[in-house]
């Protein structure tokens, strides 16, 4: 007599299952999404020309395409990112790479990070002065996988041994940002009394194949001091990703962004409390005006959900996604 256990045993030994890779071959494609920006600050119409305006737009709709070319094509969303920071990196007129602003002593100090949702692998590096695209030393740091963080003159000697490209330092200067530091030193000004906005650039993505990433460049405050480093190399603050959530990359007063964990406080808030991906970033950028804190932050959800927070006067934010959506805006309300 054949025992029921052993029966069912048999029965199921006729269906082999599948493997895992062969389930992932027959998987149908997802859909892809992109966000990205280029800073948040007091950016209105009336103190933009219209030919600044057009060459903003320009600069971030290529930026754009640069990063929705790898995802249509079925590259990685870590692919897409590194694609869109290191157009926006060799782009004077933001605040990373090429263009970064000058710190107190008159340098150029460059931060950036980024973050693999499938793995929560992470990379960042800070104050480094030689290194063409951060984002690519990121990058090179997390794949090492020994470190997550590594600063100046060490993340530097780690770039030249993976044989990133080297420029001198007078690669970054630009006579704009010089002349910010002179005004802000001669007047006494803050900050963003001479430059506006928080000067970052950033892009989140999620691929085909339903994996998240997040990045985030930049070149700090005008007149930083004391080697000061802001949120954006800051894994959890300035960048985060997390397949089971969502991934985000910010941009505003580092200080506050630090103190509110908001890149992670985001994920956090979707993951644990199942909010909508809206209503997670708004929460927190919310939680950071309460603290005094202005800046904004990018966002896609783990299903595509790409959405933007600020709470300033305007954000360079852009967002593409497979279904035809392609959108570019820097003021509030658009």
């Amino acid at each position: 007599m054949i025992k029921p256990a052993a029966a069912l045993l048999a029965f199921l030994a006729l269906f082999p299952a599948a493997s895992p890779s062969a389930q992932e071959a027959t998987a149908p494609p997802q859909g892809w999404s992109l966000a990205i920006h280029g800073g948040a600050g007091t950016l209105k119409r009336e103190n933009m020309s219209a030919e600044q305006e057009a060459e903003y737009r320009a600069a971030m709709q290529a930026a754009l395409d640069a990063g929705a070319k790898v995802l249509s094509e079925g590259g990685s969303a870590m692919d897409a990112v590194e694609a869109v920071i290191v157009m926006l990196e060799d782009d004077p007129k933001f605040n990373a790479g090429r263009g970064a602003v000058f710190t107190w002593d008159g340098k150029n100090e460059l931060d950036s990070s980024i973050m693999d949702g499938s793995t929560r692998a992470a990379g960042a590096v800070a104050g480094v002065t030689t290194v063409r695209h951060p984002i690519r030393l990121a990058r090179a740091v997390m794949e090492d996988g020994r470190h997550v963080f590594l600063s100046g003159k060490g993340a530097e000697q780690f770039a030249t041994e993976k044989a990133l490209e080297i420029v001198p330092p007078e690669w970054f200067a630009t006579e704009h940002r010089r002349k910010q530091l002179e005004k802000m030193k001669a007047e006494n000004l803050a900050a963003l009394d001479v430059e506006f906005k928080f000067g970052t650039v950033g892009a989140v993505a999620r691929d085909s194949a339903g994996h998240l990433a997040a990045g985030t460049s930049t070149g700090g405050m005008t007149g930083k001091r004391w080697g000061r480093i802001g949120d954006s190399p800051v894994i959890g603050a300035g960048t985060w990703a997390d397949d089971r959530a969502c991934a985000v990359s910010a941009t505003g007063s580092g200080e506050y962004f630090i103190r509110a964990g908001v890149a992670h406080a985001i994920c956090a808030r979707m993951l644990l409390a199942g909010e909508g991906v809206q209503q997670a970033a708004d929460a927190v950028i919310a939680d950071v005006g309460e603290l005094g804190g202005d800046g904004g932050v990018i966002v896609v959800s783990k299903d595509g959900e790409a959405v933007f927070s600020f709470n300033t006067p305007g954000m360079y934010r852009a967002r593409a996604t497979s279904e035809g959506m392609n959108e570019v805006a820097i003021f509030a309300g658009e």
